[in-house]
């Protein structure tokens, strides 16, 4: 890549949002381009960013939680880097504010789509990378993780609710719950997931909702288990 882009006023304060200023600003411009838009695109610094990402993370907790074993410290990365959060962390830099994205994706709504901005994300940690060195890619993606770890509390349940209640039934030989997609709402680039979840030797059934299909049952099995252990 080269060093003849300029940034513009927008873009530069975007990348101050994010807590890197840019020696190659190509890199920045690159890693919010969406394939739908031109050549270069962001699938191969996502590529990068998403390992660059579990290799911070897996080192933050390692040094926060000294004492958990492996899986635990697997389990609170997973739930750390999974789509969702990097979603949720890509909204609050107004990431799809900065998007470059085809005129199909434009009109689709492409810029508040979670799947894209969380793949942008991971995008730009692999520019940050590139562009100045590990230490300053794990800087920016600590920053924006501070609050995410500091919410972490070894008391608090590191599985999942659907894990949890997994082996809630199982540790009582009943049958595992099912979950059925119910529905839809919204429009394509904001759309809801309603997901029931059924426990049938307790004759109950939950609902969850969420941005994704993974997080409405995550939310529907943490009802559920509420209930069971009311």
């Amino acid at each position: 890549m080269t060093d003849t882009v300029r940034l513009t006023a927008f873009e530069a304060a975007f990348a101050r949002r994010l807590g890197h200023e840019f020696a190659d600003p190509s890199l920045l411009r690159t890693a919010l381009t969406h394939r739908s838009h031109s050549t270069p695109h962001n699938e191969r610094l996502e590529f990068l960013g998403d390992s660059i990402l579990n290799c911070v993370v897996a080192h933050l907790l390692f040094s926060r939680f000294p004492a958990l074993p492996e899986g635990d410290l697997s389990r609170l990365r997973a739930n750390l880097v999974k789509k969702d959060t990097l979603y949720e962390l890509a909204q609050g830099l107004a990431v799809g504010d900065h998007l470059r994205l085809g005129e199909g994706e434009l009109k689709s709504g492409g810029h508040t789509r979670p799947s894209i901005l969380a793949d942008t994300l991971e995008a730009l940690f692999g520019a940050v990378y590139l562009d100045a060195g590990f230490e300053q890619a794990k800087a920016v993606v600590g920053n924006l993780f501070t609050a995410k770890l500091a919410a972490i509390s070894p008391d608090q349940p590191i599985k999942d609710p659907k894990t949890r209640l997994q082996e809630y039934l199982q540790a009582r030989r009943q049958p595992l719950p099912t979950y059925t997609l119910a529905g839809t709402d919204g429009q394509a680039h904001l759309q809801q997931f309603r997901v029931l979840c059924d426990v049938v030797s307790a004759n109950l059934q939950t609902e969850g909702q969420g941005a994704s299909r993974r997080a409405a049952e995550q939310e529907a099995a943490q009802r559920a288990l509420e209930k069971l252990k009311a």
